[in-house]
């Protein structure tokens, strides 16, 4: 691996020690189907556990730097230059089922720029790096992001709406109108891993709406460094840890952005 950076390291090292936790709880998962127990409480707990080593990790190194989980919070909130921002199970519903399409994804933010990331499918041993300047790689391997130019050839990625969404009918014409005008569309249900996909060329574009900043912030840097491109839209400034994201390999983004602006959707 080419990247060794004091942040990345970090990071790296943090998600390494999760990760053997999490890989146990997932052989206990099929068991916790059928039992009276509950998989949810376990699965919540998993997340919590999981967090709990990430930022332990992360702060033996850094103590005084901010961090944005999913399950805590925000801590050291009076540090607004360095932060880590963490999901430490993104892909729950997978997770709760036994299915290995999940991740640790830890990214890190600098004076307002993610400028490093890891997205980790524990299961599939997939690590997704990359650090601003320095390229995207998998595992040892460097990463671009696919080479298709017309976006009625692409394979796109999406998730949503969530059960409680309120929008849930401008998602689905959305959705449909995107699938009118491309190859397929596919749904994995882990944003991590779906900006890690489109960054390793697998998928071509991903757009979601409704997503938190902890889903997207590794990819964020993974998918720039791979050579695509991302963007935010409908950005509701009184909820900045809300994101409706737009990424791709660069050279659909115009098309797929028109297609998610049309304003005859609702």
């Amino acid at each position: 691996m080419r990247l060794n950076s004091p942040q990345i390291n970090l990071i790296i090292r943090a998600c390494t020690k999760a990760s053997r936790f999490l890989i146990r709880d997932f052989g206990e998962i099929e068991n916790l189907q059928v039992s009276t127990k509950g998989p949810g409480d376990f699965v919540s707990s998993a997340d919590k556990r999981t967090e709990k080593i990430l930022v332990e990790e992360l702060q033996k190194a850094h103590p005084d730097y901010g961090i944005i989980t999913e399950e805590t919070g925000i801590i050291n909130k009076s540090n607004t230059e360095n932060k880590w921002v963490i999901d430490p199970i993104d892909g729950t519903m997978n997770f709760l089922n036994g299915i290995p399409q999940f991740a640790i994804s830890v990214g890190y933010e600098e004076k307002g720029e993610i400028i490093c990331g890891v997205i980790f499918n524990p299961i599939m041993n997939e690590m997704f790096i990359a650090e601003k300047g320095n390229g995207a790689y998998l595992n040892n391997s460097r990463i671009r992001v696919s080479k298709k130019k017309k976006l009625k050839d692409a394979l796109l990625v999406t998730g949503g709406p969530k059960g409680a969404s309120k929008i849930k009918n401008k998602i689905f014409s959305e959705y449909v109108n995107v699938s009118n005008n491309v190859s397929n569309v596919r749904k994995f249900g882990s944003a991590a891993l779906d900006m890690a996909y489109v960054a390793s060329g697998r998928f071509d574009g991903y757009w979601q709406r409704e997503l938190n900043y902890w889903d997207v912030a590794a990819g964020i840097i993974i998918i720039k460094e791979a050579g695509g491109f991302v963007d935010f839209f409908e950005e509701d400034k009184n909820l900045p840890l809300k994101k409706n994201i737009l990424a791709t390999n660069s050279h659909i983004h115009g098309e797929l952005q028109d297609l998610i602006n049309k304003k005859d959707i609702e």
